[in-house]
């Protein structure tokens, strides 16, 4: 409540013209705000989802408040006198607009007069009769944490004469926590002694929820994302230590000339768990194989890295491709883990350069000579995972010296055309490159380079043998 010592300052009014333009800027900005915060609502389990909507929370809460100040300046004083009786029916609801949440007092500590209005009243809780709280007792309703906050802002207002600005939180007859935000300053008679003190008082309870609610929000956004980069720094050194050795020095089997590559999905926030893999067997054979598991993160991987353990020790065992692809998937069925693979495993016998192989849901090999390309037909198989007892047929293909063979995960080729033909064009048109190569990384990389820059939309790998 304003000094009597101020009462000669006149003030005036901006023109309604101007405000009524600052009423409608402010609607039109909240009515913006409020459509982003609809459009926020997708996913109440998504942290950064959670923050975005608390944002938007308090920029609306905001400019409600900036609204309301707006009406009441548009609107000039009330109309009730200074010591009349309010009627219930005129005052704002107690969670409803600004009116009802800030109020006034002034403590006089000459005459010991404490004037109270009518909205303090009601954030405190208190009925009009009971009369406002002198400063001794002001405290008794005041948080234990906080009473010493309190005493020290009137102690420094009235002895030292700052201003009042801090917050406290109040706990009313109704068992009702509120926060408020009191800002004052002290009123000095003719010898500059302080005579009383005023002060505005803001019940800012719901603000403080919105912005504890951002805050929380922005840190378990924050620490998701901790989580997220850690998972994938993990599941990405997993997968590094379990792909074969050959792929950095370009050496393989004696037999085959192999490269592979992993290409990471531009959008994907969790690397997944492809494979490619050649093992050369004691007698000359090689055993060929890519794969998928569905999901990312450090589970995903782990189980790739099991089944890629078990394909190796039976590949070594001389287990041919659809038994192993059979053991294959009764471990996934049987994982403490469940999950789905894709996967193709080939034999290769240099003596006779037979090709056999088997698949699970995976794309067919594709296979090159000379200066063009063909898809292998498939023999029939499902997916890793899918049912136990599963059964998975063997092709059998000849070869010749020269041929390349290209393995890919379906992840490369999943955004193209559904239709197998349309999916190996794109391959296809590599062919002439592919005959012009002098080793396989060469092949691989222009595979790279040509869906590289399609920022496939999973994690995928791609594997080339040419036989020597």
């Amino acid at each position: 409540m304003p000094s009597h010592l101020f009462a000669e300052r006149s003030a005036q009014p901006p023109g309604r013209d101007t405000v009524d333009s600052l009423i409608s800027q402010t609607r039109r900005l909240r009515g913006d705000v409020d459509a982003v915060r609809r459009d926020a609502i997708v996913d109440e389990d998504d942290p950064q989802v959670r923050w975005q909507r608390a944002l938007c929370d308090l920029a609306v809460h905001q400019l409600d408040d900036l609204g309301t100040h707006l009406g009441q300046l548009k609107d000039g004083l009330p109309p009730f006198d200074q010591g009349a009786e309010v009627p219930d029916d005129a005052l704002p609801p107690e969670t409803g607009s600004l009116l009802s949440r800030v109020g006034t007092a002034e403590w006089n500590l000459l005459t010991d007069q404490v004037r109270w209005s009518d909205e303090l009243q009601q954030i405190f809780g208190r009925p009009v009769e009971s009369g406002p709280m002198s400063l001794d007792e002001l405290p008794s309703m005041v948080f234990a944490e906080d009473q010493s906050l309190l005493t020290s802002m009137v102690t420094d207002c009235l002895i030292d004469g700052k201003p009042i600005d801090g917050e406290f939180r109040i706990v009313r007859s109704d068992g009702r926590v509120r926060t408020l935000h009191m800002t004052g300053e002290p009123v000095l008679d003719a010898d500059g002694c302080t005579a009383s003190m005023w002060a505005v008082l803001r019940d800012v309870s719901e603000l403080r929820r919105t912005q504890r609610a951002v805050r929380e929000s922005r840190d378990t956004l924050a620490r998701k994302q901790h989580v997220d980069r850690t998972e994938r720094r993990i599941a990405t050194e997993l997968q590094e230590a379990v792909l074969p050795s050959w792929r950095d020095s370009g050496e393989g089997p004696a037999s085959l000339d192999t490269a592979g590559h992993c290409l990471a999905a531009a959008d994907s926030a969790l690397i997944g768990a492809n494979w490619f893999d050649a093992v050369e067997l004691p007698d000359g054979g090689v055993v060929l194989s890519v794969g998928d598991i569905t999901g990312s993160g450090v589970t995903t991987t782990s189980t790739m890295a099991m089944l890629l353990g078990a394909l190796r020790g039976m590949a070594l065992a001389g287990v041919r491709p659809g038994a192993l692809l059979g053991h294959l998937n009764q471990l996934l069925d049987a994982s403490a883990q469940p999950a789905l693979g894709s996967a193709l495993c080939c034999h290769f016998d240099p003596a006779t350069r037979t090709l056999q192989w088997a698949q699970a849901g995976s794309p067919a090999p594709l296979l090159f000579r000379d200066g063009s390309g063909r898809v292998l037909t498939p023999p029939a198989g499902m997916l890793l995972g899918a049912t136990s007892g599963a059964e998975y047929e063997q092709a059998e293909a000849r070869l010749r010296s020269g041929d390349l063979l290209v393995f890919h995960t379906d992840g490369l080729t999943r955004g193209a055309d559904a239709r197998e033909g349309s999916r190996a064009d794109r391959f296809f048109a590599l062919a002439s490159r592919f005959t012009v190569a002098r080793a396989a990384q060469d092949c691989v990389r222009s595979i790279v380079e040509e869906f590289g820059e399609s920022e496939p939309g999973d994690d995928a790998c791609v594997m080339a043998a040419r036989v020597r």
